[in-house]
């Protein structure tokens, strides 16, 4: 049965998807047939808990022009907070007399304006539907007599996941259109055929990509407790995406692709009363495809919000344009922007060729139909040639290319209404002496009182000016490094309040660059310690934490490194919710990383680098859980700091036994229990027991065999048959093969060999 009471037009959103929704109260969970929502009589469908509805609502940028979904309707959330998560239709729009029906033949039909025409329905007629219903968790559902359910609203979603609610293979979420002149609508979420979740600019740019192995009938997942999993066919997790507040007391939450293409996960927040992203699929809002559009490049402001700016020409049409115009009389030259990635943006291109910057930037010059050149180097130097007049992309110092932007040499086109003859000349007027004293008078007094206040401002403003003039970033492209006060150290820290590990701090600089200042603690010899961070600053590799800067003054020692937001891996070790983020593949990942982070301070520096620390502690995680390594070169002990003071044997047996950490996810300090009891459950073929319970979604057998035997192999207490880290790499990229290692714990007597020719061949087989 029906119970009615009329919904009230409360105050509209900020800045609104919809200003009004239209509210009839269900007082039992069941819609009869024959039940009718309309606009001009302003009502709707409530589930039984009445923490959503389904009625109209009005696009606040199109008036008169209404679409019908589902929404939040609990009185716990404020109205201008009660989010839209279903649409029918997706996009469908009506006029103001339109109404929405639950036939008597069972099907859900949208009707515009006074009945005339059915814009949108779910073609149920003919399957025996007997009633309606708005389930608790947000499900619009169609049922026969028996409460099967016949369709329900969760098997087409629009822009929005539930808790409860799957995405299934070739289905998709599409965002909301932001304006009716918008292309945010563009942007989808597909759940792919291998299993991939993925993120669309149209139907050819996929700009992220869910990182778990490929396999077949997945679904995506929302959890209520805040995870994104992406599950088997016996619903267990092979891939999972947490928010901050997994497994927090969270009543209300909903995964959303927004329309800036950003898939996020949000939280309601009760004692703020707002929602709150507790996840999203791509950090950096920047490196979301066409997020500028045709409208310039994306770059991040002084609040650390990314917003759309035009380095180039602005046209009529608010369009960003690049300086060139096909053909140059007077031929082109290049113009060079640091830090800065361009792409074309419509249509796409994303052809690359390897060569140098500089035959990258002459490629360009020399292709008429060329108006801008990328070039990137993360390892392989590559060439991006734009042959369109709109470009976009993304400018930040971590950004580690440049691109040159064509434009015609000159000369300038002559101003016609300079070059047209003067009027005829005539006699100068007479000068006026009271004229000229009074006005220098006044200038006297004006630049006074202007040079007062400079004086004033310069006074109060001392400090804070000459805090941020000595803050000498330069870029991560630069070999200069931040160099820091003590007075400034603790500034930025708020006097070391937010300790983030051992002696470790966050801190932010006035650029709203995050940093992690680590105090040693420890003497070092002024001239020493100033010679080890040069050294360190120009030691460059995507699994080490970027040194940024240092402070040495009097008798502080402290170093200023890149902030990795996720954290130390022993934070995950320890904690079991936490852990069962670390999946196989992931853990797997971390060792290869560190062992490529080892090796390059092993053998791609100058000099030789030993780590003398490493340990899960010291491996961070960025935003996308890519491990790097920190903490490298200096070397404490007794309250002194020494530059590389240990060897590389050392590093090989720590790394062996953060690999076995890893695996077994123990985290007891005796190393040498823990290596026996797995070296003998390797040795007696109980494997699997080595494996960390909490780890989702199983693990490589193959993998676990050639990792343990590297690890087992780097503990040996002979240091001689240690590998090299550079076999380490190769052995887990899957590159080098490794016999079966001896007992960790015997000493060999010496061989009358060449040891490093013997482990060679040791781990060749």
């Amino acid at each position: 049965m029906l119970g009615q009471e009329n919904c009230v037009l409360r105050s509209p959103f900020l800045q609104c998807i919809f200003i009004g929704f239209l509210m009839h109260s269900v007082v039992g969970a069941e819609i009869p047939l024959g039940s009718k929502l309309s606009v001009v009589e302003n009502d709707c469908w409530v589930s039984s808990n009445g923490d959503f509805a389904f009625g109209f609502y009005n696009i606040s940028d199109q008036p008169n022009q209404f679409s019908v979904g589902i929404r939040f309707n609990s009185k716990s959330i404020p109205y201008n907070q009660q989010t839209v998560v279903w649409v029918a239709g997706g996009d469908v729009k009506v006029g103001n007399k339109s109404y929405f029906e639950l036939t008597q033949e069972g099907e859900l039909v949208l009707f515009d304006s006074l009945g005339e025409v059915s814009v949108w329905t779910v073609k149920t007629g003919n399957r025996s539907v007997a009633s309606a219903s708005l389930l608790d968790n947000g499900n619009l559902v169609l049922m026969d007599k028996e409460q099967r359910i016949i369709w329900q609203s969760f098997d087409t979603p629009s822009d929005t996941l539930l808790p409860g609610q799957s995405l299934f293979a070739n289905e998709m979420l599409r965002a909301a259109t932001a304006s009716k002149n918008s292309k945010a609508s563009y942007y989808t979420l597909h759940m792919n055929a291998s299993g991939h979740l993925e993120l669309h600019w149209e139907s050819g740019v996929i700009y992220w990509t869910s990182e778990n192995p490929s396999a077949s009938n997945l679904s995506a997942f929302l959890t209520a407790g805040g995870a994104l999993e992406l599950r088997d066919r016996s619903l267990k997790p092979v891939w999972s995406a947490f928010g901050d507040d997994h497994n927090d007391s969270v009543k209300y939450r909903y995964l959303r692709l927004d329309v800036d293409g950003n898939l996020r996960l949000y939280s309601w927040v009760e004692s703020l009363e707002s929602w709150r992203s507790v996840w999203q699929a791509v950090e950096n809002q920047c490196k979301v495809f066409a997020t500028c559009g045709q409208i310039g490049v994306c770059v991040f402001n002084a609040s650390g919000s990314a917003e759309c700016k035009c380095p180039f020409e602005v046209t009529g049409g608010n369009k960003c344009l690049v300086p060139y115009e096909g053909e140059c009389e007077s031929g082109s030259n290049m113009i060079a922007y640091k830090n800065t990635y361009l792409y074309a943006f419509y249509p796409p291109d994303n052809s690359f060729t390897t060569t140098s910057m500089q035959h990258c930037e002459q490629l360009c010059l020399n292709d008429t139909q060329c108006t801008v050149a990328t070039f990137s180097n993360d390892g392989t130097p590559q060439c991006s040639i734009k042959k369109t007049g709109y470009v976009t992309g993304y400018s930040d110092p971590s950004v580690s290319s440049i691109s040159f932007v064509k434009r015609c040499s000159g000369p300038f086109a002559v101003n016609p209404g300079i070059t047209k003859s003067p009027p005829p000349s005539e006699p100068p007027p007479r000068l006026c002496v009271p004229c000229v004293i009074g006005a220098s008078t006044g200038t006297f007094f004006t630049l006074v009182i202007l040079q007062l206040g400079i004086g004033l401002f310069i006074y109060r403003r001392k400090n804070t000016t000459r805090k941020k003039s000595t803050l000498a970033f330069t870029g991560t492209n630069s070999k200069g490094l931040i160099v820091l006060s003590f007075s400034e150290i603790k500034s930025l820290t708020g006097d070391f309040k937010n300790q983030i590990g051992p002696k470790v701090f966050k801190g932010l600089l006035p650029n709203n660059h995050l940093i992690a200042v680590k105090d040693l603690n420890a003497s070092i010899e002024e001239r020493k310690f100033r010679s080890a961070v040069m050294k360190m600053g120009c030691i460059h590799h995507k699994n080490l934490v970027k040194l940024e800067g240092y402070c040495c003054e009097f008798d502080h020692r402290c170093l200023v490194y890149e902030y990795c937001k996720k954290g130390s891996v022993d934070k995950y070790i320890d904690d079991d919710a936490l852990g069962r983020m670390l999946t196989w593949r992931k853990r797997v990942e971390i060792c290869s990383s560190v062992a490529k982070a080892i090796c390059y301070l092993h053998s791609g520096c100058r000099e030789f680098i030993s780590h003398g620390n490493l340990k899960c502690k010291n491996v961070m995680l960025d935003e996308n859980l890519v491990a790097k390594v920190t903490e490298f070169g200096f070397a404490i002990a007794d309250g002194k700091a020494t530059y590389c003071g240990f060897s590389a044997e050392k590093d090989i047996e720590d790394f062996g036994k953060l690999v076995l950490t890893l695996l077994t996810g123990c985290c007891d300090h005796d190393h040498v229990k823990l290596c026996k009891w797995a070296y003998k459950e390797w040795m007696e073929e109980r494997v699997a027991n080595v494996v960390d319970k909490r780890m989702e979604g199983g693990y490589n057998s193959e993998e676990l065999e050639r990792t343990l035997r590297i690890a087992f192999w780097c503990l040996q207490m002979d240091e001689r048959r240690r590998p090299s880290m550079g076999e380490v790499v190769r052995v887990l990229d899957g590159s080098l093969s490794v016999d079966p290692p001896p007992s960790p714990f015997v000493f060999q007597r010496p061989l009358q060999v060449d040891y490093s020719e013997e482990n060679v061949s040791e781990l060749e087989g």
